[in-house]
This record gives structure tokens, sequence and C-alpha cells, in this order.
């Protein structure tokens, strides 16, 4: 006899009984129930769901129940693995479902075996740690069963071999490569063609639909439904991928491709090493024009920057002469056809680049410490969008804890181009009132002034005494969370608070939040990284600190040309885009607080435009139920007095 969802979800289900800790939640339940008629016929839904919902349970168990193909996408790899290695084996089980599931990432995940070949018989690295990292690889390379680099425990993940030892689209052989019958992200691509539910990340969706490249470009037409969690980062990542770039890095990445497989195949051409290096160098001084610290520039800034039309010039001049000899060389080594190929290709781009004729684009370019990356982004993805999603008839779901302003999704939905889309909202279970204060200090200054920083630290410190630290401080900008990081060590000591305070890019995230999580008592100061897909249970964060409303910098040019265009036609670019973007990262930051039904904490937002501002009620009002108070006396009685 099949089960109800109202079976599943009931205190005598099978989930109940094979999970600790489970709990009914009507939330839940209702969710799970709107997400199986979507399903079942082929809708869009729109679906906000509060933190302690059990979202993800609400949708993996329609999804497995179905009987269809299923494409699950998450925002991040974090919890694209999690998915994979616990959520969704414990609800298959509790189910008893023979569904099979699958995981599959982007190419530059798995361990390319011929361009780990490549890297050990070069034997050029960067450093001895990079050397012995390639020899790790090459073990776990003989005895994995994926290729997976996330399972190759003894090198970091952030190493600076894996991009030597894995492909890319530009470096990979496709059928003429040697290791074809052995190619890990091939076996990842047939077994996710032959699961039920397959987990991938926006990144590999959007990057397959856009190049037909990673595999669920095969995924797609088969697929019966798709399921986009964490989807408050769709609109941000389809920009990303509807556009084009082309970097100095992929030159550079190019020209040592080319030099390896001519020192193989082609060591009697004598042009093209000359020709490389050359273009090597070219690559190299077109970042130089711009400044060392990383920055985004319009295109109207790049090209009067002194130096930059020139160089750009240059380095296309040189990318030409480079893919002239390499045409010539090419017929005589696959290594030598593709890297032909990717010369051919880079150099339309980068002329597509320099012309701009395009006016739904925006051009613009972004400094890294060792790269420059030219862009030219969609000024809107709701027509591509919504192109993507037409076609084969399947239900589309859209679900994340922040998606809507005060409960209005149309921001959401017109910037996707879900016109025709249901939406629902579930509140979050947790008792808001008993659990939480949002605390706004009074008499601040104007959050442009040079003393902000500083008086919000002076603002919020007795609070962050009472709490015995156990607080995040996030940030809107990274001077912003340096120069609190200072301010607060200053304090701290002063007040010989013994709170161990750690810093965003002191280590990687992951790291960073175990040390957290294990002191106990720490201070976390930190920007973007730390406003979402946080997960700090229990005592150990039990004061989140917001400095400022986070307004995307107006500056930004993917922003202001936006912004432009919407005045143009008539819109209130502010009240329409800015600001619901502003009050959905608000959401994400004060979601850190509170993440279970014993947690306890307090908000301090400290921005005092969300109560001197009209728009400022927005920001409150889409917040969860909290009790408020603009008195220090009651945050700091807050963590003084008796729990409730």
């Amino acid at each position: 006899m099949s089960l109800s969802l109202a079976d599943v979800f009931a205190s005598s289900g099978p989930l109940a009984a094979n999970i600790a800790g489970y709990r009914p939640r009507p939330q839940q339940l209702e969710m799970a129930s709107r997400i199986a008629a979507a399903i079942a016929d082929n809708r869009v839904l729109v679906a906000e769901a509060g933190t302690g919902t059990g979202k993800t349970f609400a949708y993996l168990v329609p999804a497995l129940l179905s009987g269809g193909k299923v494409i699950v996408s998450t925002g991040t790899k974090t919890l694209q693995d999690q998915l994979f290695a616990r959520d969704l084996p414990t609800v298959r089980d509790a189910l008893g479902s023979p569904a099979q599931i699958a995981l599959l990432k982007g190419r530059a995940n798995y361990v390319c075996h011929y361009h780990l070949e490549r890297a050990l018989a070069d034997g050029r690295f960067a450093s001895r740690e990079d050397a012995a990292y390639a020899q790790r690889v090459a073990r776990f390379a003989k005895f994995t069963q994926t290729g997976d680099k996330a399972e190759c425990n003894d090198v970091p993940e952030n190493a600076t071999v894996w991009p030597l030892v894995t492909s890319t689209r530009d470096n990979c052989l496709g059928q003429d490569c040697p290791f074809h019958k052995e190619c890990f992200v091939l076996a990842a691509r047939r077994d996710a063609l032959a699961a039920d539910l397959v987990v991938v990340n926006h990144h590999l969706f959007f990057a397959d639909v856009m190049l037909r490249d990673e595999g669920a470009g095969e995924l797609l037409p088969a697929c019966n439904a798709v399921v986009f969690d964490e989807a408050h980062l769709l609109p941000e990542t389809a920009s990303l991928f509807f556009g084009e770039n082309v970097s100095t890095s992929q030159i550079i990445d190019l020209c040592r491709d080319a030099r390896n497989e001519a020192l193989t195949s082609a060591r009697d051409c004598l042009d093209l090493p000359p020709a490389l290096v050359a273009l090597d160098k070219a690559a190299r001084d077109l970042r130089l024009t711009l400044p060392v610290d990383p920055a985004r520039f319009a295109a109207q800034q790049l090209v009067e920057r002194p130096g930059f039309d020139l160089a750009l010039a240059e380095a296309i001049r040189r990318l030409e002469t480079a893919a002239k000899i390499l045409e010539t060389q090419a017929q005589r080594a696959e290594g030598l056809e593709n890297c032909w190929q990717r010369a051919t290709e880079t150099l339309a781009r980068l002329r597509r680049w320099q012309a701009g004729a395009d006016a739904e684009v925006v051009r613009w370019g972004e400094t890294y410490t060792h790269a420059l990356q030219l862009n030219a982004t969609p000024l809107a993805v709701a027509g591509i969008m919504q192109k993507q999603m037409s076609g084969h008839p399947r239900a589309w779901i859209f679900t994340s804890a922040t998606l809507a302003v005060q409960g209005d999704f149309s921001h959401y939905c017109d910037e996707l181009g879900l016109a025709d889309a249901e939406a629902a909202c579930w509140q979050s279970p947790f008792d808001y009132p008993q659990q939480a204060l949002l605390y706004a200090p009074r008499d601040l200054p104007d959050p442009n002034s040079r003393e902000y920083t500083e008086a919000i630290v002076n603002a919020v410190f007795p609070v962050l005494q009472a709490a015995g630290g156990r607080a995040f401080f996030l940030c809107t900008s990274l001077r912003a969370m340096r120069r609190t990081h200072e301010l607060l060590a200053e304090r701290l000591e002063r007040a010989g608070l013994d709170c161990p305070l750690l810093l965003q890019g002191e280590g990687g995230k992951t790291e960073l939040l175990d040390r957290f999580r294990r002191l106990g008592n720490a201070v976390l100061v930190g920007s973007q990284s730390f406003w979402e897909g946080v997960d700090v249970r229990g005592e150990a964060l039990s004061l989140v600190v917001i400095d400022k409303l986070p307004f995307a910098p107006p500056d930004d040019p993917v922003l202001s040309a936006r912004i432009e265009k919407m005045r143009g036609e008539g819109k209130n670019a502010f009240m329409e885009y800015q600001l619901p973007r502003a009050v959905i990262s608000v959401k994400q930051g004060a979601g850190r607080l509170i993440r279970d039904e014993t947690d306890r904490g307090v908000l301090v937002i400290c921005d005092p435009r969300m109560l001197t501002k009209p728009y400022g009620k927005r920001v409150w009002r889409s917040l969860p139920p909290m009790r408020r108070t603009r008195e220090l006396a009651d945050a700091v009685a807050f963590f003084t007095a008796s729990p409730p």
C-alpha cells in the first residue's frame, strides 16, 4: 500500500520511526503537499520556508515518491554534498525507496588522468608543496571510485595544484583523449543519466544549459522536475552564465598547455615558443594596466585607464599570431588541435568584448590579485530564463528561506521571468518572540560617515560583553570588516574580555566555523561569505550584529547599468530592485541567529536608516516576529536575565 504524505510526515510515520529527533511540523507537510501537486501537474512553484520548516525533507519526500526523474540544484557545494551524503540517503532509507541517486559536479572537481600524467611528466610545479600534492593526487587516482577531489583528504581543496590535474571545458580532449574510457567526469555523467534523482549545483546547471557541456544538458530532456534549493542565489548565477567572459588567466593557462603539448608533439616548430612567451607577457601586461587591489570597473572606466586599450590590442594581436601558428600544428596531436581551438574561441570572445555592440549587455571588468576578467553580462535574465523553461513540460520548484519581501514575491518572479508561477510562504515554527530580540541602537551617525564603524563597535560592545562573546559581526564591505576587527581587538584587550577573535580570510570558511563552534565564546568578524549558508546551532552563536543595510555599492558596473535601464523604462529602481535585494540579504544575515528550537539570541541591526527612512519598515517587517527594542538595557538584560 502506498503511503500518503500525511502518513509519511506523521508522528507514527516512517520519518519519525527512522530519524532521531524528528517531529511533525504542519508547515513541512503543507509545503510537501504543494510541491507534490506542482510535480504532478508540471507547474512552477515559488516557495519560501522559514528556518526550521524542514524544507529539505519537504521537497525530497515528494521528489522520491513521484516516480519520475528529478534534478535537485543547490546554491553551494556544501549543501550539495550534505544532500547527497546525508539527507537523501536518510529519507530514501526511511521511505524504503528503490530510487537511484547520483551526485554530479563540474569537471574541475574531478581528477583528469590526462592532465595528471602531463603535470607529473612535465614536473614544473610552482612549489615543492605542489609537487608533493601531485604525488598524493596520483595515489588517490589509483584507488578512488569517483575521482571527486572533495574525497582526496590529504590535499587541500584550494591547493594550487588542482588546476594542473583537472580539466576545463577548454582543455578537455573529449573522445580523442587516450584516457577516455577511465574518465571520472564521464563516469559521473553516466551515473547521473541512470539515476532517478540527481544532485547538481546552480553553477553546473546553468553552465550546462548554456554550454551543453557538463552533463545536465543531457539530463534535462529526460527529467520530470527541477528543484532549486537556495533559489535566492539564482538571479546572480543566471546573470553570470547567460553572459560571456574571458580572462588573462585563461590566456596564461593556454600558453602553458600549448607549450607542454609542443614539447611532446612539435619540438621542431621553432616559431611557437617565442609566440607563446610574447602572448603570456601580453596577458600579464594587460592585468598590470589596472590597480593591484581587486576591484570592478565599467567598460568606460577601463577604456579611460592609461595604456588599457593598447594592452588589450596587443593581447589580441599576440593571440592572433599564436592561433595561426597553432593551426599549422593542429593535425600533429589532439592536444595541439585543442589548443588551437581554445585560442580561436578566446580570440573571438576578446574581440566581441572589445567591439561591445549589444545594448542589452553591460561590459565590465573585474580584477583579482593576479588576473583580469572581462565580462559581458545581460541586463535582464527573465527572457532567457523563460526560454530555458519552455519546451518539454516539467515542474520547476524554487525554494529558499529568503525569497519574498513582506510576503511579496513579485521582485523575485519578475527578475527570473516567472510570471505564471504559484507562490507560497511558510513561517518558521520557532517561537521568535520568546527566543530572539531585535535591537536597534540609538544615536548612531550616518552610515556613510567616517566615524560610523567606531560608533557601532562602541554601541554594541556592552551587548557583546553581556553575551560573553559568542557573536558574528556581519559587515557589508571588506574595509569595514578589517576596521571592525581592529577596533574589537582593542576593546576586548582593554576590557580584559577573554574572547577569541576570528577574522574571515584567516583560514578557510569551514575551518573558521569549526574553530568558532569548538571555542564556544568566540567573536567572528566576516563579510559576504558569512551572511548565508552558515549553520551554528546552540549557545556558541547567540549574538548577530549587522553593521549596515546591505545595499550593493551604486558604482558596481552591473548594478548601475540595470538602474539606468529601469529608469529608462519609467521604473523606480530603488524600490523595485535595490531595496528588495537588500531586504533578502538582511533576512539571510538574520537567519544565522536562530537555527534550532532551543536557540536564543539577540540580532543587532545598527543602520539607523531602518528606523529613520520610510523604506525601513519594509526591512524590519520582513524579519521573523522577534521582540524589538531600542534600549541597550533590554539587549543586555536578554543575556543577564534567566531565560523564560
